[in-house]
């Protein structure tokens, strides 16, 4: 497992949320997670408020020396940063004043996301229109200049909230498509050839060493390759654990046994009927028992989320999601039998 994981040294907090929150007010949306976690708070994102504020275009804009623009189809490398970027670092710095504001004296934990590599390279697409995932060399870079923006960003964050112990969550959800040859081309007649298992996790050991502190790669896709994310480096695994099926179990019982840390989405993340908290962590239970782990080690080994973020979620429910997450936990770790 690689070396840079940092996972024995923090104390994650019980719960937390995925990322992506309703609305288009970032002091709301700062008030809302600061004031639903006490030790395990998040840079909350708000893509309602459109290009430059959605997962992909805020990344984009964190990348160095790689501009980006919208088309009608997407996200497009452009010449120079035009109004696309400014728009995405004005979201950003936006978001980070709000947080700022609301962490006044906070020493918890502060998880801050962006998107992968490989998602990356799924959504952007080149000068002629096809996914950069298609040009090795377009990958490479990419990878290169996340990295290099990351650094800049996590300092950034280090300065705004200097009590906080920062962790990095790369967001991947198109990882598994990129890994089994799934991601269309243009036409969406042809799939992109699937990338080498290596070269994937090249590239993820190379951004996620970007942070010098525990990262978390997250994907609420079926089929998480785990196995490959701990080597890479990530200290933490983060999905949705309603996709899971008894083929993860390996798999997952490997990831526990070497100190990976789980984030467990089990809170639906658009409105729904809550259960009961320890209702909503049953099948986490369930899973340790089959997996023969001490339930002893759930409370330790687990973070309780919601299974995706919360854009689509109204404002109600999305503090009601984050408030369930914390009952929950508390569920596990007062009963883990």
């Amino acid at each position: 497992m690689s070396e840079n994981n940092h996972s024995d040294d923090i104390n994650w907090g019980p719960a937390t949320g995925v990322g992506s929150m309703p609305g288009g007010d970032a002091r709301e949306a700062a008030r809302t997670v600061t004031g639903s976690f006490e030790d395990f708070v998040h840079l909350p994102e708000l893509p309602a408020r459109g290009p430059g504020a959605d997962m992909v275009g805020r990344t984009l804009g964190l990348l160095v020396e790689v501009y980006a623009r919208v088309e009608p189809s997407g996200w497009r490398v452009g010449d120079r940063p035009g109004r696309d970027t400014r728009r995405s670092h004005a979201w950003l710095r936006e978001d980070l004043d709000a947080l700022e504001e609301y962490t006044q004296g906070y020493s918890g934990v502060l998880k801050v996301q962006a998107v992968g590599p490989w998602t990356l390279a799924a959504a952007l697409e080149l000068r002629g229109g096809e996914a950069a995932l298609g040009d090795a060399g377009a990958c490479r870079d990419l990878a290169a200049s996340l990295a290099e923006g990351l650094r800049g960003h996590l300092a950034d964050v280090r300065r705004r909230v200097p009590g906080a112990r920062v962790v990095l969550q790369l967001d991947e959800p198109s990882l598994t498509a990129v890994l089994r040859g799934r991601v269309r081309t243009a036409s969406g007649y042809r799939t992109h050839r699937a990338v080498d298992r290596q070269v994937v996790e090249g590239a993820l050991r190379d951004v996620l060493a970007a942070h010098d502190g525990p990262a978390v790669v997250h994907s609420c896709a079926p089929d998480v390759p785990f196995a490959l994310l701990r080597r890479a480096g990530a200290a933490a695994v983060s999905f949705d654990f309603g996709l899971l099926t008894e083929r993860d179990d390996e798999a997952i019982g490997e990831a526990v046994e070497g100190g990976t840390t789980l984030f467990a989405g089990v809170v639906p993340s658009t409105d729904a009927a809550l259960s009961d908290p320890a209702g909503s962590v049953m099948g986490v239970r369930t899973l340790w028992r089959r997996l023969g782990l001490n339930p002893g080690s759930l409370a330790d080994s687990l973070v309780i989320t919601p299974t995706c973020g919360l854009a689509g979620a109204s404002p109600a429910y999305a503090r009601r999601a984050l408030a369930h997450c914390v009952k929950a936990a508390k569920s596990l770790a007062d009963n883990p039998e």
